[in-house]
């Protein structure tokens, strides 16, 4: 009985970080094409809608790449598997940054107590 209610115990922290993950990664995927954001790939400027549905499908093809939410940003949001290319975020006002930059600053605001 003790190691059944240890194997619980284990687990459960393991469920709750997929789950904060998967929120994390959802909440990055939404803030793309927001604020006056525009996001870059290979070239092409895409509407925050179109940015948001190339990321949510290239997540979906490779989830099994990813056991973290900086698992995400840099082997899904941050460069194009085709061209190699760095995806890039031009905001209003701003210098054109780097997407993984951008989403690592994004998340490490959503972190902050």
């Amino acid at each position: 009985m003790l190691c059944g209610l240890l194997l619980v115990f284990v687990s459960q922290p393991a469920a709750s970080s997929a789950g904060s993950m998967n929120e994390e990664i959802d909440y990055l995927i939404s803030s793309v094409g927001k604020g006056g954001c525009t996001f870059v790939r290979n070239g092409n400027r895409l509407t925050g809608k179109g940015a948001r549905a190339h990321l949510k499908s290239k997540r979906r093809r490779n989830a099994h790449l990813i056991d973290s939410t900086e698992e995400f940003i840099e082997k899904i949001a941050s460069q194009s598997a085709t061209s190699g290319k760095p995806y890039l975020i031009r905001c209003k006002g701003e210098s054109q940054q780097v997407a993984g930059e951008w989403f690592t600053a994004l998340l490490a605001q959503r972190r902050e107590p």
